[in-house]
């Protein structure tokens, strides 16, 4: 059985997001418990050079919601990236997931040889399968993964088991 672009996207961008979710649930709740501000957490980093917290769940969003964009042409809502709190940044995460619900498989029809390319960065152009594969995903989670890290560096209880999340 093949597996389709819609498979291997939106399920996978939805599953992330819902980890974040989680990991951000654990933060506030470290947050409470150790007195501590939040926007002390909201705003961590793990280097100077590198985007704090908001930042990463910012983009965690803007990858899954524009990576469907690109593949289907279903234009994905605009978010301000002006998330300063936690009940914020879940309901960035809950809009994104909305916006991924909403795209129904038949939508990535042909999506795979779709032509991509990016007004930035100076990547090569990529057709739909080689740009969600290479670029969209590997992007995601490093997003994904920062924004765990920087809650571990914070002292948040959390560990593989967190990032890899629930299963059914």
């Amino acid at each position: 059985m093949a597996l389709s672009m819609y498979q291997v996207s939106v399920p996978v961008f939805v599953r992330g997001l819902k980890v974040l979710s989680e990991l951000l649930k654990k933060a506030e709740a470290h947050v409470e418990q150790h007195g501590a501000v939040p926007d002390a957490m909201i705003s961590a980093r793990l280097a100077a050079d590198m985007l704090p917290l908001a930042g990463q769940v910012q983009r965690a969003s803007d990858t899954s919601k524009l990576s469907v964009e690109r593949l289907t042409g279903v234009p994905a809502p605009k978010f301000e990236d002006n998330e300063t709190s936690f009940d914020q940044l879940q309901q960035r995460i809950s809009n994104t997931i909305a916006y991924l619900d909403s795209v129904a498989p038949a939508q990535f029809d042909g999506s795979d040889e779709r032509a991509i390319r990016l007004n930035f960065g100076g990547f090569p152009d990529f057709t739909g399968a080689s740009y969600l594969l290479t670029f969209a995903l590997p992007n995601f989670y490093f997003h994904v993964a920062t924004a765990h890290d920087i809650l571990r560096n914070q002292g948040v209880a959390i560990g593989k088991r967190d990032y890899l999340g629930a299963y059914a």
